[in-house]
């Protein structure tokens, strides 16, 4: 048997440090991503020792961008993404020229060529997919306006990148590399005569307008139908094999018949997937492979990185990082405060786009190989790349540090208002007199507290959520619901329900509930490892609270009944206990007592 294995070696010893120096980051409060570039470091070229399979490691992280953006569509809706288009759309049009004609510059002071200076300028202009997402699921921000504009901004810098690829070999020779032919293109589809830019261009837009079509016509019936047929097959196997088949099919399949980007296929399949009722399992499904692949990701940009470019090009490495961090940040801050957006929205979205990655890299790689780009451009680009993601976290506690400071010096600008009846209209077709009252629009800013007390906090309304509010609710039991999905919150205000937005792990929304006066807590998430955060505030407010929780497994019921919880039910053991009750029931006379059933969970 042959012990060359490229492929298992550059898995281990990825995931292996990844693991390795992830979990020493988090132990000096520092973020795991930074870990996982320290490993990338580690197993790339440019340092001693094991050397991991560079094309190997990206094709991996490929993979991990794939199911990352699938994992977001599942979460996006076509409503979703038309509801942001008129800020998504002009906002990053305008923050991807700007950068362009900062990197132009940048490229001039080095004494680059014009084209040098564009390739160079686009590849800084674009922001990484996975580090973007993975912010913002951190911060549970995915389902927010601020979540939906800034995936929807990125999928216009996708798409707006596929098109600078494609375009790139046809304009090489005007703008001073090697000149190729106009249908050199990466996908079978392509035409095979010179067509001229502006074809290239028509040719480009066609094809991902007849990838969006054939999704929305064609795909909302048949992957929807696929995902259902598989589940009534009652193998999970088949189901875990279909949803990554159907995530995979088609990104590689928008890709090679339609030029269009692997992560915006995996995208609009994971948004037609979404339609399904079953998409919140597929989301399951696909979760720990996404979160391995990512990891990999980080892994193989740690690779391509030569720590001693810091010392030959620092001042160039610290022109690229003011254009990154600082130049595209403060474009996308103005272009969102001028579309009247709340300052809080604004510096979101700017810390999100303050980074590079995927298609940077993308770019520099045909810069190079088209005589555009000097090689000491990409390493610029590399460098941005791994500085910029490694800051990223503190971009975002920068623009935390901002917001109060700009919102005061903001004071005079008048706030966002609505209509409220002060008194009733006196005549027929008379207009009842209003007021402006102020609308506070700030997601950052801590929920009003209830008022109730002797009260049932309920956190987390979804499938196991809804269907303990429903019971609580026709019983007459006073509760209220912490919950920080938009939908979901939208729809408990239409039902009535006093809601408390955010995530319960964070103190001020916890305490916004009136912990302290509640007579129990039911935690109707599935993730254990917050849920246990939350009985440790929970106990240490109100000692006296009875907590119920729920549970997968013997281990989490554990660790769960450890920190606190009174009652943690575990779903299959329920499950279990039901059937048999079922069965006793049937089988014994009425008079009959009921054999013992499997005890619950303590």
């Amino acid at each position: 048997m042959p012990h060359d294995t490229p492929l298992i070696a550059t898995i281990v010893a990825g995931l292996g440090l990844a693991f390795i120096f992830g979990a020493l980051a988090n132990r000096f409060k520092v973020p795991p991503l930074v870990g996982y570039l320290i490993a990338g470091v580690l197993v790339g070229p440019n340092t001693p020792g094991f050397v991991a399979d560079q094309e190997l490691a990206l094709e991996l992280a490929e993979i991990g961008v794939i199911l990352l953006m699938f994992g977001v569509g599942l979460h996006f809706s076509l409503k979703d993404l038309l509801s942001v288009r008129a800020i998504a759309v002009p906002g990053a049009v305008v923050q991807i020229s700007f950068a362009t004609v900062l990197g132009v510059g940048l490229a001039w002071m080095l004494g680059w060529s014009l084209g040098a200076g564009l390739v160079f300028g686009l590849a800084l202009s674009v922001a990484s997919t996975v580090v973007l997402l993975r912010a913002l699921q951190e911060r549970r921000m995915i389902e927010t306006e601020r979540g939906r504009i800034a995936v929807g901004w990125l999928i216009v810098e996708d798409l707006a990148m596929v098109l600078a690829l494609v375009l790139l070999p046809a304009l090489a020779g005007v703008l001073g590399g090697e000149q190729q032919a106009a249908t050199q293109s990466p996908n079978i589809l392509a035409l095979r005569f010179d067509v001229g830019v502006w074809g290239v261009l028509g040719i480009t837009l066609a094809k991902v307008v007849a990838f969006v079509v054939l999704m929305m016509v064609v795909g909302r019936r048949i992957i929807p139908w696929l995902l259902h047929y598989v589940a009534h097959t009652g193998s999970r196997e088949l189901f875990r094999l279909s949803v990554l088949a159907i995530a995979l099919g088609v990104a590689f399949g928008a890709a090679k018949l339609f030029g269009v980007s692997l992560a915006l296929g995996a995208f609009f399949a994971g948004m037609v997937m979404s339609e399904s009722e079953l998409s919140h399992q597929a989301a399951e499904e696909t979760l720990p492979l996404r979160d391995a692949f990512s990891v990999l990701f980080f892994v193989s940009v740690g690779m391509l990185f030569d720590p001693t470019s810091l010392l030959s090009n620092t001042w160039p490495i610290l022109g690229t990082l003011f254009i990154i961090l600082i130049g595209k940040s403060v474009a996308a801050f103005l272009i969102v405060i001028a579309f009247g957006y709340p300052i809080a929205t604004a510096l979101i979205i700017s810390a999100s786009l303050a980074q590079i990655g995927e298609f940077s890299f993308m770019l520099a790689g045909l810069g190079v190989s088209l005589d555009l780009l000097p090689e000491q451009g990409r390493d610029l680009i590399l460098a941005g790349a791994i500085l910029s993601i490694v800051l990223n976290p503190l971009a975002f506690a920068g623009a935390a540090r901002l917001k109060p400071w700009l919102e005061k010096r903001a004071g005079n600008v008048p706030e966002t208002v609505e209509a409220v009846p002060i008194g009733p209209a006196t005549e027929p077709g008379e207009v009842a007199t209003i007021t402006a009252v102020p609308v506070k629009d700030d997601e950052d800013a801590p929920p009003p507290p209830t008022k109730m007390t002797g009260h049932t906090i309920l956190i987390g309304y979804g499938r196991v959520g809804s269907l303990v509010g429903q019971s609580l609710k026709a019983a007459g039991i006073e509760f209220l619901v912490i919950e920080d999905a938009d939908k979901t919150i939208a729809k408990l205000k239409s039902e009535g329900i006093e809601t408390v937005a955010g995530n319960a792990v964070k103190g001020e929304v916890f305490a916004s509930a009136n912990a302290a006066g509640a007579k129990r807590l039911i935690l109707a998430i599935p993730n254990a490892f917050e849920a246990g955060q939350i009985i440790l505030k929970a106990k240490t407010t109100n000692p006296e609270m009875v907590i119920i929780a729920r549970a997968h497994s013997d281990a989490e019921v554990d660790h769960l009944t450890g920190l606190g919880a009174d009652k943690v039910i575990m779903g299959e053991r329920e499950i279990a206990r039901g059937i048999v009750e079922q069965v006793m029931t049937s089988v014994s006379p009425a008079n009959t007592p009921t054999p013992e059933t499997p005890p619950a969970a303590a």
